[in-house]
């Protein structure tokens, strides 16, 4: 009780717990009262325990005394008196540390900051124009020449920041293959291919992936150099002949007569392909250049449903719904297809900026056409694209045992140079004519075109 006393000087001894007494007997004690082979480690006072015993109430224990911040035994003597005066008899409610994590649990972290501040207006995101993102980029990563029934083209390979689809430019430009300073028209080269990718690159590495000018071969081997010039128009020669084809593997690799797709890739290479006659102001006679301008091959299948949700809607077709219901019962759009990747090719190719030439777009649809516009593709003309089998209608109806002696006329798809034709091909021109708005003469049974 001495030692108790020692401890708290100030205080009566009705304030202690008689546990807290009992307890410094025990540890106080010099012998242990029991049995013992070996001596006990704990006849000498534990400061620790006994400053545990000292510190007040039966809730303390040794766990409490080192995670609770709660002054122990070396505190202040006033503090401690202080706090023993204050009335026993009233819960008190001590403050205990925590650990709170400043990142926070990630079910928090997830959700969208909502800021208590007022909205001004430029902070303000409409629904009808959804937030700007980062501009596209294109780069060329390979280029090489392709002969084609239709006459030699280049065929260029593009990776793009918005998606990882590998599209495709076909450039008909023959006339880079002369070495003649005299060419009229300025070359359709890609800017980024020739352009400098490393410090470390050889000419050897320009020429494997097609930064390389004239016709390569073992003996001539001539890498490009880059090229700080927009190409400009020219006012006497016409704009470049260019077409934004979407892929389309069953019209162009299996030969379907669904579509018109591998008709239209055949015919837009080989329009591009055919020589321009420029007027000759010295004399009556005209002279030619050879074809020029492209193809801008986009990897969207079914206007831009994918494959998949395309076979599904021939389904639906069989059934005897057309291609824009069963888009729609697919929850897709009648039209989901994008042309900013393909503005940006153009844009590398040196074609359609308000400095560089324009072009004369190949298609029959409108929408498109206003896409491309908005993109900031300048357009200067466009070039309707009649089906070959309704071509023929105004004349004569071909049977189709002509057809097949007449022989299969060379092309770059399944199809080749022939006409697309058939019962599935006539209703899907009919939709896209009377549903989504093509320039297209619609010709009804009997060959004679509705106004």
């Amino acid at each position: 009780m001495a030692l108790t006393e020692s401890f708290y000087p100030n205080i009566s001894s009705p304030l202690l717990a008689e546990s807290n007494t009992a307890l410094l007997d025990v540890l106080t004690s010099p012998r242990w009262q029991g049995m013992q082979k070996f001596s006990r480690r704990d006849a000498a006072l534990d400061p620790l325990l006994l400053a545990v015993a000292a510190s007040a109430t039966t809730h303390t224990t040794r766990n409490h005394y080192h995670h609770d911040f709660f002054p122990g035994a070396q505190a202040d003597t006033a503090l401690r008196v202080k706090r023993a005066a204050e009335d026993t008899n009233k819960t008190q409610e001590r403050k205990r540390m925590s650990y709170v994590s400043r990142q926070g649990p990630r079910r928090l972290r997830l959700q969208p900051v909502i800021s208590s501040q007022p909205a001004i207006a430029s902070q303000v995101i409409s629904l009808a124009e959804p937030s700007p993102i980062s501009s596209i980029e294109v780069k060329c990563m390979a280029r090489t020449r392709i002969p084609t029934p239709h006459g030699p083209a280049f065929l260029h390979l593009y990776h793009n920041n918005r998606d990882n689809k590998e599209h495709l430019a076909i450039v008909v430009d023959p006339a880079q293959y002369s070495d003649d300073s005299s060419v009229l028209a300025p070359p359709i080269r890609s800017r980024s291919l020739d352009g400098v990718w490393s410090d470390e690159e050889t000419d050897m590495d320009r020429i494997i992936r097609g930064a390389y000018v004239g016709k390569l071969s073992a003996t001539s081997q001539h890498p490009s150099r880059p090229s700080l010039q927009q190409p400009s128009s020219m006012p006497s020669i016409p704009s470049p002949l260019v077409r934004i084809h979407s892929e389309c593997f069953t019209g162009e690799t299996v030969g379907s007569m669904r579509c018109d797709c591998g008709e239209q890739l055949d015919e837009a290479i080989h329009l591009i392909s055919q020589p321009i006659s420029l007027p000759d102001n010295a004399s009556s006679n005209s002279r030619t250049i050879p074809g020029r301008g492209a193809v801008i091959y986009l990897k969207q299948e079914g206007r831009g449903i994918g494959l998949l949700s395309k076979i599904r809607a021939y389904n639906l077709q069989d059934l005897g719904h057309d291609t824009v219901t069963a888009n729609l019962m697919l929850g897709h759009q009648a039209d989901e297809r994008g042309y900013e990747i393909a503005v940006a090719i153009l844009r590398d190719l040196g074609l359609g900026s308000e400095l560089g030439e324009g072009v004369r777009l190949l298609t029959n649809n409108p929408d498109k056409v206003q896409a491309l516009e908005k993109e900031g593709l300048r357009v200067v003309e466009r070039v309707p694209m009649v089906p070959r089998s309704w071509r023929h209608r105004s004349h004569s109806q071909v049977d189709a045992d002509e057809t097949a002696e007449l022989g299969k006329t060379a092309g770059v798809t399944m199809i080749g140079g022939e006409a697309v034709r058939g019962e599935d091909l006539d209703k899907y021109l009919r939709t896209k004519i009377l549903r989504m708005g093509h320039m297209l003469p619609l010709y009804l049974a009997g060959g004679q075109a509705a106004s």
